[in-house]
């Protein structure tokens, strides 16, 4: 229930910090010199890691409606906060080396974490306008960090982004504006209850503008076109951040919307997200194949999560498991997709044989990698292996069963084109050792030879983002080994 406005403010405490974050991190930068920009990187982690705490505090406590009801603080959104901030924090970490001596470094963290507090406020959101307001803030932010190399491929993908996401931005307005026509107010509650006997016309644009929002913000067939284009056309650092974030908040919301406002409406809404859900998966999937670089295979890998984690919206009124399956499926994917990028950042090369060349001689790299990468196939014991299990259930407690066997077939498919990524990286790691053995030891300074970082160096690669890998890998396989103890604290 909703309380004082000092008792809802600090309802609010874990996104109070991260836009404190932001704004003292913007004003630091403004007097701190260009080659010690830096210190807002450690000032952005530090309020991500202060919002994480104070996320994991507030989630066994009671849920709370706060602003007249217009920010709900429940478990999901106690999940998105703890998710979105220890992302974004690893993001922050991972961009570090990119961003080092770059004139923008300081406003490049602060677009990061804006865009943090975006995508808590869509999984927080009890409200139609203020989910548009959180559409924005999610959005606008990253349409400037997508172009921000300001090369042409940069550009390029800026601007596709912006265009699309303006696209969708009206479609959604015309959704939002065609429900408060339906039912005279914007708030979820009252929408939960006017919808059912509302004018079918109208609520059906009504929700499929509103979802076609979330899609976006998801990476969602059939608005998925700007996640390959702006995936290959900025740097790895920031499409991990751009892939991983604003998509934890578009599925939460989504997922409240069906549990809430639409669980009740005239239309089949869960059968329209569990076709999204399929198709997203298999075009992925399917797309995925025939990519040869790196940062497009890994795109196309995000559509096709984005399916699977779609089967858990589709029954978010229809069973009691859906809750802990978003959970433990969020949390997950996160972590397993910034490591999957921070693979591409530790190396240079654009194409699969030019980074299976520079990883030559690193096995330690390439075994995290494919822990990473068998990760988002599912492979016991990793988190997205438990979320799987989870979303599974759910999907046939809910009555989908024909989703449950068409995800399990995608999840099959999908080993074949992290395999064209793996496969060679082993291989050439293996003739790497075979090398350095036949050489011995006077070899050694040749290792690293050819490998050449975004600067142009030649023998080094970006260690942040080999330590980011390594310690991703190893989250993947703690969270998947302590899957139970994490679903415990979030039900408590």
């Amino acid at each position: 229930m909703s309380g004082s406005m000092a008792d809802d403010a600090l309802a609010l405490l874990p996104e109070g910090l991260l836009l404190a974050g932001a704004v003292g991190g913007l004003l630091a930068g403004l007097w701190t010199p260009r080659s010690r920009q830096i210190r807002v990187g450690v000032i952005a982690v530090l309020s991500c890691l202060a919002s994480a705490v104070t996320a994991a505090i507030r989630l066994s406590g009671p849920d709370q409606l706060v602003f007249e009801g217009t920010w709900v603080v429940d478990t999901s959104t106690g999940v998105v906060r703890i998710v979105v901030a220890l992302g974004t924090a690893v993001a922050v970490v991972l961009c570090t080396s990119a961003l080092a001596g770059h004139p923008r470094e300081t406003e490049a963290y602060v677009l990061m974490l804006l865009g943090a507090v975006g995508a808590v406020a869509l999984a927080a959101s009890g409200d139609l306008l203020l989910l548009v307001a959180a559409y924005l803030l999610a959005s606008v932010p990253l349409y400037a960090l997508a172009g921000f190399v300001k090369d042409a491929r940069g550009v390029e993908a800026s601007l596709k982004y912006y265009l699309m996401g303006a696209f969708v931005g009206v479609l959604m307005l015309v959704g939002v504006a065609a429900l408060i026509l339906a039912t005279g107010s914007s708030g979820y509650p009252d929408l939960a209850a006017g919808l059912p006997g509302a004018s079918a016309p109208l609520v059906a644009v009504g929700v499929l503008g509103v979802l076609a929002g979330m899609a976006f913000k998801a990476g969602a067939v059939p608005v998925h076109f700007w996640v390959p284009d702006v995936t290959a056309g900025t740097t790895p650092p920031i499409a991990a951040y751009i892939t991983t974030i604003p998509k934890v908040g578009g599925v939460a919301a989504a997922f409240r919307l069906l549990a809430e406002p639409f669980a009740q409406v005239p239309l089949d809404v869960p059968l329209l997200v569990a076709v999204v859900a399929a198709v997203s998966m298999t075009l992925g999937n399917l797309a995925a194949f025939a990519q040869r670089e790196v940062l497009r295979l890994l795109a196309y890998s995000t559509v096709s999560q984005v399916g699977y984690l779609l089967m858990v919206v589709a029954v978010a009124a229809r069973t009691d498991l859906a809750t802990e399956a978003l959970a433990v499926y969020l949390a997950g994917y996160a972590v397993t997709n910034l490591g999957a990028f921070a693979a591409a950042a530790a190396l240079p090369g654009r194409t699969i044989s030019e980074w299976a060349e520079a990883a030559r001689h690193r096995p330690w790299l390439v075994l995290s990698l494919v822990v990473c990468l068998l990760g988002l196939v599912g492979t016991p014991p990793t988190a997205v292996f438990v979320g799987k299990l989870a979303v599974f259930a759910a999907a046939a407690d809910g009555a989908l069963a024909w989703l449950v066997v068409l995800a399990a077939v995608n999840t099959v498919a999908s080993l074949f084109y992290y395999l064209r990524w793996v496969a060679p990286a082993a291989a050439a790691v293996g003739a790497g050792v075979g090398a350095g053995a036949g050489v011995g030891a006077g070899a050694g300074a040749e290792v690293g030879a050819g490998v050449q970082d975004a600067s142009g160096r030649t023998g080094t690669v970006d260690r942040i983002a080999e330590t980011v890998l390594h310690a991703t890998a190893a989250a993947t396989l703690l969270l998947g080994i302590g899957a139970g103890a994490w679903l415990t604290f979030v039900a408590a």
